[in-house]
């Protein structure tokens, strides 16, 4: 008789425990045991965060222990069952690890592979090869692709509520988010209120006033100089929306006629416009994906607009960014003009207004929703449907794709959906959006989300030209650490480009990748070097982690004080100089009702959630190689360095950038 020492850990999350029982099965390379019931009394049920100790007694020796079949079936109720993982040591002393990390619900089983990674060609046994085709066609039947829009990328097919329990939200993470809810939802209810009592805004003052139960943590730096040209400017480089803003080499004259005469009073070098375009001081930001689409029409009781404007701006002699020219629409004409800083206050301040406006809309539904949550999605169904537990890249990135397919799939059902917020508060409603993801998706480039590239497609990679660019300067360095552990994980696998190009599944991967796009995709459809799928992995590591980080966590800081971004407008765009006054200014902004669900929305948005896992924190053990750890190790360390030297500058900033520090990066999208 041979004895098996099993040693199972079960989850910590709330309700993960489970009374129901729980059959295991070893296959080893020289054959199998029985169907071993575990907790054969009531004193043996799986308590929450304990592991559990069994003895498997076969009459043969197994071998090396190459698969453990899980089984759960019902005892009184049917309860769920969070499985972390599984040491079985050998009678001969080998221990082997069996990483889980699955949720066993219902009457289900699990088959799991030792934990080593393996390259598909590198499996030679047909036991686990055959495991591997079986896994990833059960994968495929589950996680399936859904055309859920017309013109959005696609995504998973179904519902919250009947996604697969692994990818669902854990309770303690839903109970946290939904108190965080219920605060938003209490105040815009007590807003409500105070409406129905209170005439309309009476002044930029009166703003103040709709953040009750949520405490304003804006900084009162903002409140103070959001109407400042310089804050203005210093948005595009370290707002919500960061990736606006390019160098102009050369006015597009034809869309946006500004003259010498209109701005010489603002260039403060003694230099032409021509001069200050050539010495790289100039720079612009073009809402041209705007013009055309349609403002929200949902509410007939309130009209809402929307612009397509084009902003100039300069670089001063104090490194500032400043505007200095603003168009509103694309087309010039008489009822088009260019507002200057020389106009009268009000209609300078309400072109401004308008930017943000429309800057906020493209955050929103662009830059965060679209490059962001929706393109991560897609990696994530095609890494489900293509990459077995055991391969290196799905264990790579596992941790990074945790809860996103179901924070979009309550986002579809919530946000974007008729009725959702975004209908209910944006200048953009939820219908509309898809035909700007549309054209968005149409000219949207893999190169656009390797952040070196995009930077500098943009002329803002120099530090010379452009101080002060904390989203550049910080997401460099996370980019470059990301991609260095990259590097070390994919070269312990992959020893030469031949390697890459054998691995059937990582091809499939990124072959699904460009499918899931749904339109033309400019995505590699294979990947023919160790460098090629290096880059790929940091692109998807650096997305779903970094990227997300920098437009997502500030929308509180950011949009809490509604002037500096507001959801809407409810009046026109100014078709003449001189023609409005703080009245009209405060009859354009969002009504106190959109405004508070709007930001009750940000705000909840804005909140990193009990038990948030920052990058480079791996607490669950997918890779068990010693080699992989000891890269993790370093990567928390480069990690650690991009922390302190952005906390030592921060202490020296009236208004700090802390949303790319790696400690305030969760490692996934799952807010």
């Amino acid at each position: 008789m041979w004895t098996y020492e099993v040693s199972v850990t079960t989850g910590s999350q709330l309700f993960s425990g489970s009374m129901n029982y729980i059959y295991l099965t070893l296959v080893g390379k020289d054959g199998s045991s029985d169907r071993t019931l575990l907790n054969k009394s009531f004193f043996d049920y799986f308590v929450r965060g304990t592991v559990n100790t069994f003895n498997v007694i076969v009459k043969e020796n197994l071998g090396d222990i190459v698969l453990v079949k899980l089984e759960k079936e019902r005892y009184c109720i049917n309860d769920q069952w969070y499985c972390k993982h599984i040491t079985v040591m050998t009678p001969s002393g080998n221990c082997f690890q069996f990483p889980c990390y699955r949720w066993l619900v219902d009457q289900k089983e699990v088959v799991l592979r030792e934990g080593t990674a393996r390259l598909p060609q590198d499996d030679e046994n047909e036991l686990t090869k055959e495991h591997r085709r079986a896994e990833l066609e059960w994968r495929q039947k589950i996680f399936r692709w859904c055309k859920w829009c017309p013109g959005y990328p696609m995504s998973i097919d179904d519902n919250y509520k009947n996604l697969p329990q692994d990818v669902k939200f854990e309770t303690d993470k839903t109970f946290d988010f939904g108190l965080k809810v219920i605060r938003a939802k209490l105040n815009a209810y007590i807003n409500q209120m105070v409406e129905k009592f209170q005439s309309p805004w009476e002044g930029i003052a009166d703003l103040k006033k709709i953040n009750v139960i949520i405490k304003n943590a804006v900084p009162e730096y903002l409140m103070d100089n959001w109407n400042e040209d310089f804050l203005f400017g210093y948005q595009f480089l370290n707002g919500c929306n960061p990736v606006m803003i390019k160098k102009c080499e050369k006015l597009p004259a034809e869309k946006f006629p500004v003259t010498e005469e209109m701005v010489k009073g603002f260039l403060k070098r003694g230099l032409t416009l021509h001069e200050e375009l050539e010495a790289g001081n100039i720079y612009i930001a073009d809402y041209e994906i705007l013009d055309g689409v349609p403002a929200n029409t949902t509410d007939p009781n309130t009209p809402q607009y929307l612009a397509a404007p084009i902003c100039l701006l300069y670089k001063n002699t104090q490194n500032q960014i400043v505007p200095i020219a603003i168009q509103l629409c694309q087309k010039p004409g008489e009822g088009n003009p260019i507002f200057l800083p020389s106009d009268n206050q009000y209609d300078w301040m309400l072109a401004k207004m308008w930017v943000r406006s429309c800057n906020f809309n493209v955050h929103q539904g662009l830059t965060h929703l679209l490059k962001t949550h929706l393109i991560a999605e897609v990696f994530t169904i095609a890494m489900y449907r293509h990459l077995p537990a055991v391969h290196p890249v799905y264990k790579l990135l596992i941790p990074h794709i945790r809860y996103t397919i179901a924070i979009n799939t309550e986002a579809r059902e919530n946000l974007i959906s008729a009725g959702g917020v975004f209908d209910k508060g944006n200048s953009i409603s939820g219908s509309t959006l898809g035909d700007v993801v549309k054209k968005v998706m149409k000219t949207f480039t893999y190169k656009s989300l390797c952040f070196p590239e995009a930077i500098k497609d943009r002329g803002m990679d120099s530090k010379t030209d452009v101080p002060n660019y904390y989203y550049r300067d910080d997401g460099m360095m996370v980019w470059e650490a990301v991609k260095r552990f990259v590097s070390d994980v994919v070269k312990i696998y992959y020893k030469s480009d031949k390697t890459v190009q054998s691995d059937e599944e990582i091809q499939n991967f990124v072959k699904d990748v460009c499918f899931g796009m749904n339109y033309h995709c400019d995505f590699p459809k294979s990947l023919k070097t160790q460098k090629d799928l290096i880059e790929y992995l940091t692109v998807v590591i650096f997305t779903v982690s970094a990227q997300h980080a920098a437009v997502n966590f500030g929308q509180y800081d950011w949009y809490g004080w509604v002037p500096n971004g507001p959801s809407t407008m409810r009046k026109p765009p100014p078709s003449k100089k001189d023609q409005v006054d703080m009245k009209y200014i405060m009859e354009s902004l969002p009504d106190r009702d959109r405004a508070c669900k709007v930001l009750g929305t940000a705000w909840a948005l804005s909140q990193f959630q009990e038990n948030e896992l920052f990058l480079g924190t791996y607490p669950d053990k997918y890779f068990t190689e010693q080699s992989v750890l000891n890269a993790m190790n370093t990567f928390r360390k480069e990690l650690a360095k991009v922390t302190n030297t952005i906390k030592e500058r921060n202490e020296k900033l009236p208004l700090p950038y802390w949303y790319l520090s790696p400690d305030k990066i969760p490692n996934s999208i799952a807010i």
